[in-house]
């Protein structure tokens, strides 16, 4: 395989990493917003979101493994989630106060954190600051990156 190969299919990984974190966040929206079991969610994503064509709408192709594994995750341990990152939270802020989106991002990464050692901690962050941008501005990003980095110490430390 060339040079040129080799970068063009790590590029297609992170690119699918990427679309799988996005999906996520919004699956864990749509459960916080609609109490969607997970095997109805799950299904749903993978017809009608990962790598799908719907009308017009084209949807980037997700790792669907990796997807799930966050999904699942979170819905499995989210009060141990929802812990790590209260602790995190300013003093004046509570998870209850959160906007549902910023809830979705802080799970999904947090979930990853704490149960992913194999993506680095900085990957894990931009990744999803990066999903952040698609919905907010930059006090946001601001505040979720401040949490984010207190989780990942504790949580990489521990």
């Amino acid at each position: 395989m060339s040079r040129s190969q080799s970068r063009a299919r790590a590029y297609k990984q992170v690119a699918k990493r990427a679309a799988s974190r996005l999906f996520a966040v919004q699956a864990l929206y749509q459960r916080d917003m609609e109490a969607t079991p997970e095997a109805k969610l799950l299904h749903e994503f993978h017809q009608h979101r990962l790598g799908a064509t719907i009308g017009d709408a084209e949807f980037n192709e997700g790792e669907v493994e990796f997807f799930d594994d966050v999904v699942k995750g979170v819905i499995a341990r989210e009060s141990e989630i929802d812990a790590a990152i209260a602790a995190h939270l300013p003093i004046e802020w509570s998870l209850e106060r959160l906007d549902r989106n910023v809830k979705a991002i802080l799970r999904a990464a947090t979930y990853e954190l704490m149960a992913r050692p194999d993506v680095a901690v900085g990957q894990a962050i931009d990744s999803y600051l990066d999903v952040a941008d698609a919905f907010f501005g930059d006090s946001e990003k601001s505040f979720i990156d401040g949490v984010l980095d207190a989780v990942a110490k504790s949580a990489r430390t521990a």
